[in-house]
């Protein structure tokens, strides 16, 4: 059973064909889709897309990079939003330093308001980071340092949470940060990426990571994996994904697929 833990399928590059970008979901295997927000206009339409389609579920939240739409109202509107059947997340969340689309002081009181709110309704949070380059890696030791605090705080108020607070989406940092992650009860989604030639770093991380700690993501319409990078990224594509896996790990892929999915299960409780 394949599962994608991470696809925009509601963003405007799959207007034109989004039934059959699902269709071939279904025939390649994927049982369950996640499909996250990005702000509150995507996260209603993640929600809608859940409610249509019985392999996709929804995560509801406001992207660092429109952090500077958030305001008085917006928590509430998010938090109504998060009651919704098949919600199972808050994100995507997080810090980007590579944009620049906010303040980081902005960016980071808008990420503990909603942390604040998954611990309130019990939900993993789907965590975006991004650092301005791959020498300055800030917004992950920045993150980090946030998310360490609020899973410590989470053995009181939220202990079933505290076992599965969440994941960091589409994973680009070095071991010793995935190291920490893991340590910290956060699981790591693994993209496209992985599969391209020169990601050394991204396949030293995917191959010693616990596997009971590991995802399997697109993050389509972004980061296509080869054979077809260049190309439109699709749900379907995540099989390339648990390939490259099965690779690294000298493993054969169907463990990998039953894993990963084992995995996103106990995370999302779907």
């Amino acid at each position: 059973m394949l599962v994608d833990t991470h696809c925009h399928l509601n963003f405007d590059s799959f207007d034109g064909d989004r039934e059959q970008v699902l269709a071939r979901a279904r025939q390649a295997g994927l049982a369950r889709l996640l499909n996250p927000g990005v702000d509150l206009a995507s996260s209603q339409a993640a929600v809608n897309l859940a409610g249509a389609n019985p392999e996709v579920y929804a995560a509801v939240g406001v992207h660092p990079n429109d952090a500077l739409s958030w305001n008085a109202a917006t928590l509430d509107e998010l938090r109504a939003l998060a009651r919704q059947p098949k919600v199972v997340a808050i994100g995507e969340i997080g810090l980007d330093y590579y944009r620049e689309r906010a303040p980081h002081p902005l960016q980071a009181q808008v990420l503990e308001g909603q942390l604040a709110l998954a611990a309130e309704l019990g939900l993993p949070v789907v965590i975006h980071i991004r650092n301005a380059s791959p020498e300055d890696r800030r917004a992950s030791a920045d993150a980090l340092a946030m998310l360490s605090a609020w899973r410590a705080g989470l053995q009181q108020q939220s202990p079933a949470l505290w076992a599965r607070p969440g994941v960091l989406h589409s994973f680009s940092d070095g071991p010793e940060m995935a190291r920490r992650a893991v340590e910290s009860g956060f699981y790591l989604g693994i993209s496209g990426p992985v599969t391209f030639r020169k990601a050394l770093e991204l396949q030293d991380v995917a191959a010693v990571v616990p596997l009971e700690r590991l995802l399997i993501e697109t993050d389509a319409p972004f980061l296509t994996p080869h054979p077809h990078r260049g190309q439109r990224n699709e749900p379907a594509y995540v099989r390339y994904v648990a390939e490259k896996i099965a690779q690294l790990r000298s493993l054969p892929l169907g463990e990998i697929e039953r894993q990963t999915a084992q995995n996103a299960a106990q995370l999302f409780q779907w």
